[in-house]
């Protein structure tokens, strides 16, 4: 393979050559004065996916896993660092290269091969995690709309429409509106979005948690709080489990990382901004969501472990509206970067001669609309399946991609050929199926899903991500030695016959 770095600096002129191979302006590397993302993009860009009303949901059920709430908080900062190193590990083919995420994974796993992957990270686990996120923001506004008028819960009576209530359907389309345009605007709406967003994130959570520590008299009582555990884990593997739950919840858009990382005015600008923005965003949010939780519990004298009943519970009007409308730009914030913009980008590489970007996002968001995410959250525990069996796919994933840049191909994608002419080049390094990345893929995901059916695996299924992205990095390590060993193999059986004879 060409190993050059021709294509750090791509020109336009080479742009135009794979455009004219049939590739459309999604798909195409972005040229260096196209990239107008910097550090403080990044340092910004995941802010709003951390404070989202599912990942404080995911905090309550921490609690009951035996730690005090010092070491969970502890342990949430700490999982900041594994989610850094995978992002910008996984992102630094996007910005050395400009590609997008469907690219990158060709890479990987051929032009054919690509296309199983890409499907379930960019559809079936965007799209529907899209669909619930959107629901699970509608509430917030839900009660948000009741609280400036009453009157708009009760509209319809008890009739339903579809399994949801009238209020209910209008909060979930308003708000699915909303995502939908933020999502259609793309990254650049995204940045403004984003720089936004970050600054009220810090005054409301931060606001929120000093309340939480005045209601409970004072952080004391908060850090002293005990809740029996539920389960009676080792402390160690405790830490474990909720740095593999922290890291599963960004291991699809740490997966497809590669389409914002294409926008990085370096590599060394998304390394930095994202290391240092989700370092700092999961320090505020380690203290906030413990605090919130247990400082609202006190104080109301209950345990409530969800944040919208306890902000709905306040006495200040405007503290509500101003809380929920931040947790409502949160959540457009994680949906576009984590799940419409991916598969609006996957849908194009899918049927590259067919769609845009736009008419991705379009047909994604109608897709998750019919699916009717309220139905689905009637069931938590097939949701959680659903989406723990999605993160089982992708970690192995994962593995595979970083593998595979940073060992077999060494750092170097020859951008030609990774382009190919689908009509011609038959030949090339990324043509067809990657079978060894199909191989390792499909080995990792049955050892990580294994605790599913294996009780005395349980912990296999508790640490699915890491086993998955681990035991996938390893297997397809060692199943190209083979290749390289058995195509190698041949060649100096006839060096040693030929010395034998002279």
């Amino acid at each position: 393979m060409k190993t050059d770095d021709q294509y750090e600096n791509i020109t336009e002129q080479q742009v135009a050559v794979f455009k004219a191979r049939g590739y459309n302006e999604d798909l195409l590397p972005k040229t260096k004065e196209k990239r107008n993302m910097g550090t403080g993009n990044f340092f910004t860009l995941w802010m709003g996916s951390i404070h989202n009303i599912p990942n404080y949901a995911a905090v309550g059920g921490f609690l009951f896993l035996g730690l005090s709430p010092l070491n969970v908080m502890l342990a949430i900062f700490l999982s900041a660092f594994f989610v850094s190193a995978f992002m910008a590990c996984n992102g630094i083919v996007g910005s050395k290269y400009g590609i997008p995420f469907a690219m990158h994974l060709r890479s990987a796993y051929g032009n054919l091969g690509a296309k199983l992957p890409g499907f379930l990270r960019g559809c079936v686990a965007a799209i529907a995690w899209f669909g619930l996120q959107t629901y699970t923001g509608s509430l917030a506004l839900l009660i948000m709309l009741g609280k400036i008028w009453p009157g708009f819960l009760q509209i319809g009576g008890s009739t339903k429409i579809l399994g949801i209530s009238i209020p209910g359907l209008i909060s979930f389309t308003i708000f699915w509106i909303l995502n939908v345009l933020v999502g259609f605007g793309g990254g650049d709406i995204l940045n403004k979005f984003t720089a936004i967003l970050s600054p009220l994130i810090y005054v409301v959570f931060g606001g929120m948690a000093i309340w939480a520590i005045w209601g409970a008299g004072g952080l004391g009582p908060i850090l002293a709080y005990h809740i029996t555990a539920t389960t009676h884990v080792n402390p160690l593997l405790v830490y474990f489990i909720i740095f593999n739950s922290v890291i599963a919840v960004w291991a699809a858009p740490g997966t497809s990382i590669a389409d914002f990382t294409q926008n990085a005015k370096s590599t060394k600008a998304q390394v930095v901004g994202q290391t240092l923005g989700l370092s700092v965003g999961y320090l505020i949010f380690a203290f906030s969501s413990v605090v919130i939780l247990i400082g609202g519990s006190i104080h109301y004298n209950i345990q409530e472990w969800n944040v919208l009943n306890i902000v709905e519970r306040w006495d200040s009007f405007p503290a509500i509206i101003i809380s929920m409308a931040v947790f409502l730009l949160t959540t457009i914030s994680t949906n576009a970067t984590g799940n419409i913009i991916p598969a609006g980008y996957q849908l194009t590489a899918l049927f590259p001669k067919h769609l845009t970007y736009r008419s991705g996002v379009i047909i994604a968001s109608l897709i998750s609309f019919l699916i009717m995410p309220w139905k689905l959250m009637e069931n938590s525990d097939s949701i959680f399946i659903f989406l723990n069996g999605i993160g089982a796919v992708l970690g192995p994933v994962a593995g595979v991609m970083i593998a595979n840049y940073f060992f077999i191909h060494k750092r170097h994608e020859n951008l030609d050929e990774l382009y190919m002419d689908l009509n011609k080049d038959k030949d090339v390094l990324y043509h067809g199926v990657n079978k060894s990345a199909y191989i390792a893929t499909i080995l990792a995901l049955l050892l990580s899903l294994s605790g599913q059916f294996i009780s005395g695996l349980k912990v296999v299924s508790d640490l699915s991500w890491f086993v998955g992205f681990i035991s996938a990095f390893l297997i397809y390590l060692g199943l190209k030695w083979l290749v390289a060993k058995r195509d190698v193999a041949p060649i100096d059986q006839n060096v040693n016959q030929e010395i034998k004879e002279e």
